[in-house]
C-alpha cells in the first residue's frame, strides 16, 4: 500500500491561537487530517467552539497566557504527561494594527515584541526539548505575514515583530536540524478573519476595494493558511525547513 506523505494520522500538534481565525482553521484542519490537536488559547469557552468543529474528540483544550512564561513550562509538561511527546507545532497567536508610527511608543512595542515573537518563541523553546518533543524530528511553524517582507504606511510595529519571526526561524532552523525538527514559516497576505475585520481597511468600501486590488487572487481565507500548515507538518515536507512560505494571493508579484 502506497503510504500517504499529506497525513497526519498519529501526530500530536499543537495549535496556539486556536480560539478564532487562522489558529482555529488550524486545529480543524489538523484533526481532519488525522491528528490529535492540542488547542492553546486564553479564552476557554472559544476554545470549547473550536473544538465542537473539530474531527475526532481526544483533543486537549488549554486555556493558558502565553506572556505568563513562568506556567507555560508547567504547561507543557501536563500535556506531554496526557498525550506523549509532540510533533508539531503551529505558532498562531499574535496581535495586529495599523497605527502611525508617529503614535507609537516603547511600551506599546514592548507589547507587540511580547505578544508576537517571545510568546511564541519562548513556547518553542520548551515544546522542542528532548523530553517533549519526537525523538525522530518534526515540524515548528510560525504564521508571520507579508508585512515582514514589504512595507506598508501604519505598519511598522507590526512589520518589525514579523520580520524578526522571519529572521529567527532561518537560525532556529540551522540550530535544530540536527534532531530533524524542521522550521518555517507562513507569511499570508490579509486573510478574512474576525481580527482582519476590525482593521481600518475593513471599514469602508473604498479602502476594502483598495485591499482586495493589491492581491489578483482575492483576500484568502483561513483555510489557504492552514492547508499550508497541513503540509508543513506532513512528512511531504521532510527536507524543508528555514523557508518563508509566501501565501498571499499573489500580493507579492505586484
Amino acid at each position: 500500500m502506497q503510504k500517504d506523505h499529506y497525513t497526519l494520522a498519529g501526530k500530536n500538534i499543537i495549535v496556539t491561537g486556536a480560539s478564532s481565525g487562522i489558529g482555529r482553521q488550524c486545529a480543524i484542519s489538523c484533526s481532519e487530517s488525522g491528528a490529535r490537536v492540542v488547542l492553546m488559547g486564553r479564552d476557554n469557552s472559544r476554545l470549547k467552539e473550536t473544538h465542537m468543529q473539530m474531527t475526532g474528540h481526544d483533543h486537549l483544550l488549554i486555556p493558558v497566557d502565553l506572556l505568563n512564561y513562568s506556567s507555560v513550562e508547567d504547561v507543557i509538561k501536563e500535556i506531554v504527561g496526557q498525550a506523549g511527546k509532540m510533533d508539531g507545532l503551529i505558532n498562531c497567536a499574535g496581535i495586529s494594527t495599523t497605527l502611525p508610527f508617529s503614535q507609537s511608543n516603547p511600551d506599546r512595542m514592548e507589547h507587540f515584541f511580547r505578544t508576537n515573537v517571545i510568546g511564541g518563541m519562548n513556547l518553542t523553546r520548551l515544546v522542542v526539548k528532548d523530553k517533549n518533543f519526537n525523538d525522530n524530528g518534526g515540524s515548528v511553524i510560525f504564521i508571520s505575514s507579508i508585512m515582514g517582507s514589504a512595507g506598508e504606511a501604519g505598519k511598522t510595529l507590526y512589520s518589525m515583530t514579523k520580520g524578526a519571526i522571519d529572521a529567527g526561524v532561518r537560525s532556529l532552523a540551522v540550530e535544530l536540524a540536527k534532531r530533524r525538527i524542521r522550521v518555517n514559516s507562513i507569511s499570508p497576505g490579509v486573510v478574512e478573519t474576525p481580527m482582519s475585520k476590525n482593521a481600518v481597511y475593513f471599514k469602508d468600501d473604498e479602502s476594502l476595494d483598495r485591499i482586495k486590488s493589491l492581491h489578483p487572487l482575492g483576500i484568502g481565507k483561513p483555510e489557504d493558511v492552514a492547508g499550508s500548515c497541513i503540509f508543513l507538518l506532513s512528512d511531504a515536507s521532510s527536507w524543508i525547513t528555514g523557508t518563508n512560505m509566501i501565501v498571499d494571493g499573489g500580493y507579492l508579484t505586484k
